[in-house]
């Protein structure tokens, strides 16, 4: 296929993956983003995990009981904020529907296909190019309670399924892996995952822009895509009272993405849900995770960055604004306190919201649309950063006319009825 001048919308780490793929196939590429620099939203502070086994749906079995069990609570894993929003409650109904255990199988292997593969991308794009990430090695699931082990050893067998090496590991097994968890809080048992792995966000993204400029890629930023004109042999692209042609457009857009689509009759059951970060300095290395650990009662990740460590946690259902609730950040604080009290001050942290695009059955949607020219790289939810490098490639690929490398079954438009 002949080279195409192509823009992709959306400057986070999934659209400048894209980008650097189209560029690498020989296309002429743009990436238009609102923000004055890439990777500043869902991308920037999120929890660094990179684990194609630590991705699952958010629509899982049980869980619709477990929302009700703590909507009184102040701390839980998914706090509902009750709205009239019809949106929301298209997304709830099929979200419902999703968490039939059968639902939950197939939507789990669909997103590990895509991180498995991701995984391998980013492992070529790292040794490529010599990028350093922060990256660690491992990623630890933690269990408070007996009960907890038990779910964990059922899904086990998905994870065999997918290939992915891991290993149920005792409390003191645990505690080798990583030597600074408190002994003061409970610890059932774990799961560890030891070719998982975490890494900075921003900073994979940051390099990733100049390695795209550097093969041709152009950025331009404080730029808003206000609507989407598909025609003739191409596209145009309304940036306020300008007019941006292009042969073909990918947007990677986040939960924005549906606002573009919308005009264009392209109907995605995409629905913003909010998470949240903490970022703290490290004041005694001894007392720090060495890696990456999950706490599976509250859902919530402690990730090592170099001098910092970043817990992240909480989807919030319900709020398209991104203040941040105290009962949130509380929680975050809890869990490092927990798990690490001596390695950090949480209280003191830098706390961050964003909008993580989540669509009901928790794959992606990648590729074409209905609309010739315009492709889709969205819907990634909290896992952009464990997919981003596989997705790219993969659109990219669909874009050159290329097969992609892994079975696309699942992974497109027409799981919600479009072709």
């Amino acid at each position: 296929m002949a080279a195409k001048q192509i823009a992709v919308i959306g400057g986070g780490v999934v659209g400048v993956c894209t980008a650097y793929f189209l560029a690498e196939a020989g296309h002429q590429v743009v990436v238009l983003e609102r923000q004055q620099s890439v990777a500043q939203e869902a991308s920037l502070a999120n929890s660094g995990v990179t684990a194609p086994g630590y991705g699952v749906p958010m629509a899982a079995p049980g869980m619709p009981r477990k929302i009700l069990s703590h909507l009184f609570k102040s701390e839980a894993a998914v706090v509902v904020k009750p709205t009239l929003e019809r949106a929301l409650w298209r997304w709830a109904r099929r979200w419902l529907n999703e968490c039939e255990v059968d639902r939950y199988r197939v939507n789990r292997e669909r997103m590990q296909r895509v991180a498995i593969y991701s995984h391998a991308v980013l492992q070529h794009l790292r040794e490529h190019y010599r990028i350093d990430y922060e990256r660690t090695q491992g990623v630890l699931q933690l269990f408070r309670a007996p009960d907890d082990i038990a779910a964990a050893e059922t899904a086990a067998g998905l994870l065999a399924d997918g290939g992915i090496p891991y290993r149920m590991v005792s409390a003191e097994e645990a505690r080798e892996i990583e030597p600074a968890l408190a002994p003061s809080t409970t610890l059932a048992g774990g799961l560890y995952l030891p070719d998982d792995e975490s890494g900075n966000c921003p900073l994979f993204t940051k390099r990733m822009k100049q390695i795209a400029e550097d093969i041709g890629v152009r950025f331009l930023f404080a730029t808003q895509v206000d609507r989407i004109a598909p025609g003739g042999h191409g596209v145009t692209l309304h940036i306020g009272a300008r007019e941006f042609p292009a042969d073909a457009v990918v947007l990677a857009a986040g939960a924005d993405s549906v606002k573009l689509l919308e005009p264009l009759g392209v109907q995605v059951p995409l629905y913003p849900v909010k998470g949240y970060s903490a970022t703290a300095t490290i004041k005694n290395f001894d007392e720090a995770p060495v890696a990456a650990v999950s706490d599976e009662h509250y859902k919530v990740s402690i990730s090592r960055m170099g001098m910092r460590i970043r817990i992240a946690g909480t989807a919030e259902v319900g709020s398209r604004s991104l203040d941040m609730h105290e009962a949130a950040l509380r929680m975050l604080a809890k869990v490092g306190d927990d798990w690490f009290p001596g390695a950090a001050n949480y209280h003191a942290a830098s706390f961050w919201s964003g909008a993580h695009p989540m669509l009901p059955d928790g794959p992606p949607i990648l590729g074409a649309t209905p609309l010739r020219n315009v492709y889709a790289n969205i819907g990634h939810g909290s896992l952009g950063w464990a997919m981003a490098a596989g997705s790219g490639k993969i659109v990219a690929d669909i874009v050159s006319g290329h097969n992609p490398d892994i079975d696309m079954h699942g992974l497109t438009l027409s799981r919600y009825g479009s072709h």
